[in-house]
């Protein structure tokens, strides 16, 4: 019996709430309407003032354009009278339009056509034939009095017309200020009231509890189904308000947490997966040159060889310690590369010294590649590491002779500009499919260079990329197949 009370005072209350409040705008829309209306006619007053001030526009070019012919006897001078006698009748026309509600300005109108008529029929058509046959007698006094008349006529006609709209104007004005002032007093009545009304029914039913209960009961069962992002309002009650703060507290902290898990898992799946590759990679690419090492130190130690042999085996051996010393440094400095670990000198350095010690470097260890170096006269200062740079200038070339395996020409160029000093590496090998070049920086990543039997790590020019961009400096490249690519790198230029 009392639940039933409950919902009748509840619909009672909103019954009297959407009656008061439709009441309140009906009464905002009557007052929104008057000013509309009071607007539209100011606004008509003013497209009655423009129109006047277009035909006004007109009546002088017309008089200009007169004048002009008269005086030089030049047809070019003569347009503005032609263009103005043509669009007159439609401007006229238009002005009319606009006063026709309007008696006594519908009449002052149409006086306004007939004197601007008059001036045409008989003065400006005679005075331009006149001038024609004979321009002296155009420019007489005789014409210049009869035309000051006319202008004169119509200029009153003007003013007739201007003031009559001008006290048109004020009053529709004055009306459009009243209007507007009522409206605003009307809609902050009605809202005010419309407000009142609202709190009152808000405080009415926040006696109740079954909407804020049944709620929390929808909300716990998606939260039980899975759904984190369930939130109830807090408001409410003060039982209630407390219950749903502690019910989003607890679906916020199961919902980060869900969230920190989903990244943990992120990471440990990446993780996991770059594990599995760098073992992999790490297997494939120290087992050819420790077996090198094990077997080569295995005939030395085992068998009796001449000295040339000798000394070719530990050259091997040598060569072979050294891509394991490599390979080791590429894993360890992309390592501290990762953690921030790594540190750079800063010294002022010469770009091109460092270009020209790494062609001389490379310039021997291959047969079939010719290094071709390019550098501008002037030096190519840069702030950093020289050894650091120096190893990405020696990855450039590497990789170029590399990728490269029919030989050709390495083509080595070094140049600054106001900004940058600019190292490119530019050979003609195999180039990197198109699909293939938004990995080419990245970790371990080589492509088809495996299955070619090009040897490498995958790490060169991650780490090339890392120190080059530790200097403020950046690395782009571009590539063909079958044509073979070009990389650069830009560092900021130092002072000289």
């Amino acid at each position: 019996m009392k639940s039933a009370s409950l919902s009748a005072r509840m619909i009672a209350a909103s019954v009297v709430l959407s009656l008061l409040v439709a009441a309140s705008f009906a009464v905002l829309i009557s007052a929104v309407s008057t000013l509309d209306d009071a607007r539209d006619r100011e606004a008509h007053s003013k497209d009655v003032t423009s129109a006047i001030v277009g035909v006004e526009k007109l009546v002088i070019d017309l008089e200009a354009g007169l004048r002009g012919f008269v005086v030089s006897n030049n047809l070019r001078l003569r347009s503005p009278y032609t263009q103005a006698h043509a669009e007159l009748p439609g401007r006229l026309d238009a002005l009319e339009r606009l006063v026709a509600d309007d008696a006594a300005q519908l009449g002052r109108a149409r006086k306004l056509r007939t004197a601007i008529q008059i001036y045409v029929r008989d003065y400006a058509n005679p005075i331009l034939q006149i001038a024609e046959e004979n321009p002296p007698a155009a420019r007489s006094l005789v014409a210049d009095e009869e035309g000051r008349r006319h202008t004169q006529l119509i200029n009153a006609r003007f003013s007739d017309l201007r003031a009559a709209e001008g006290t048109v104007a004020k009053e529709n004005a004055a009306s459009a200020k009243t209007q507007s002032r009522r409206a605003i007093i009307v809609a902050i009545s009605a809202l005010v009231a419309c407000a009142l009304l609202i709190v009152l029914f808000g405080l009415y039913l926040a006696r109740s509890i079954a909407r804020p209960v049944r709620a929390a009961a929808t909300a716990s069962s998606r939260l039980a189904q899975g759904d984190l992002s369930v939130r109830l309002a807090e408001d409410g009650p003060g039982e209630v308000s407390e219950l749903s703060k502690a019910f989003n507290r607890m679906a916020s902290e199961l919902e980060r947490s869900r969230e920190d898990l989903e990244t943990q898992n992120v990471r440990l799946r990446e993780s996991e997966r770059r594990k599995s590759e760098l073992v992999t990679i790490v297997s494939h690419e120290l087992r050819t040159p420790l077996a090198s090492v094990l077997g080569f130190t295995s005939l030395l130690l085992n068998r009796d060889l001449e000295q040339r042999d000798q000394q070719r085996y530990l050259e091997i051996v040598d060569l072979q310690a050294r891509r394991l010393s490599v390979l080791l440094n590429d894993f360890l400095d992309v390592e501290n590369l990762e953690e921030g670990r790594l540190e750079f000198a800063r010294q002022l350095l010469d770009m091109g010294t460092v270009v020209d010690e790494q062609v001389q470097l490379f310039s021997g260890q291959s047969s079939r590649h010719t290094l071709d170096v390019e550098l501008q006269e002037k030096p190519l200062p840069v702030r950093g590491d020289p050894n650091r740079l120096a190893q990405v200038v020696g990855n450039l070339l590497s990789n170029a002779i590399k990728y490269s395996p029919e030989g050709g020409t390495v083509k080595v160029v070094g140049e600054r500009d106001e900004e940058f000093v600019r190292v490119s590496v530019r050979d003609q090998g195999v180039g990197i499919p198109e699909e293939l070049q938004k990995r080419v920086f990245g970790k371990f990543f080589r492509g088809d260079a495996g299955a070619s039997g090009i040897p490498g790590s995958g790490l060169g020019l991650t780490i090339a990329r890392s120190v080059v961009e530790a200097h403020g400096g950046r690395m782009s490249f571009k590539s063909v197949v079958g044509k073979g690519s070009v990389f650069s790198l830009e560092l900021p230029l130092a002072a000289d």
